[in-house]
């Protein structure tokens, strides 16, 4: 029964496959979020640039330049 089932949903899921949606937005929208994408906004990256951003100037300190 449950082979059935699973086989009944797998077909069901592949109705989907082929399906496109279009979502429609003002220019102005997309042009914020076009403006939007040259930015790194995700809380957890930032977080990791200030913590490589803190480590290379720890880093610094230790660098001896003989010219």
């Amino acid at each position: 029964m449950e082979h059935v089932e699973n086989e009944t949903t797998h077909e069901h899921d592949l109705t989907y496959e082929n399906e496109q949606s279009t979502v429609t937005i003002p220019l102005k929208e997309y042009d914020k979020l076009k403006s939007q994408s040259s930015y790194i906004t995700d809380p957890s990256l930032i977080s990791i640039i200030d913590k490589m951003e803190e480590l290379v100037r720890a880093l610094r300190k230790h660098i001896v330049r003989k010219f």
